[in-house]
């Protein structure tokens, strides 16, 4: 009901300022929200497929290890001595290579 309000000119100006209005407001949120989580997202994507054994990952479970073996979906981690759980490559959320075990 708001939008429709701030769209209505009392004075009957041009309806293509309201055009104009709205593509503003698209544009900025664009700019400052879809922009830059899509941009981190290829970021993540890139260190996933890039990868290799003795990186520590963070899982979306918030679940820390290093990387002992990586599958085509899945990958091994060592979260502990002796203790490996295999987790899908949809679930890393941060690959960090410049930390070794």
């Amino acid at each position: 009901m708001d939008i429709i309000l701030l769209m209505a000119d009392p004075e009957g100006g041009s309806p293509f300022a309201s055009f104009i209005f709205l593509g503003l407001i698209f544009f900025i949120f664009w700019f400052f929200i879809i922009r830059p989580q899509s941009k981190k997202q290829k970021e993540i994507q890139q260190k996933v497929t890039e990868m290799k054994k003795g990186d520590k990952i963070v899982t979306s479970g918030g679940m820390l290890g290093i990387l002992h073996s990586n599958d085509e979906e899945t990958v091994l981690i060592e979260v502990d001595k002796e203790v490996k759980i295999r987790v899908l490559k949809n679930a890393i959320v941060d690959v960090n290579p410049n930390k070794k075990a």
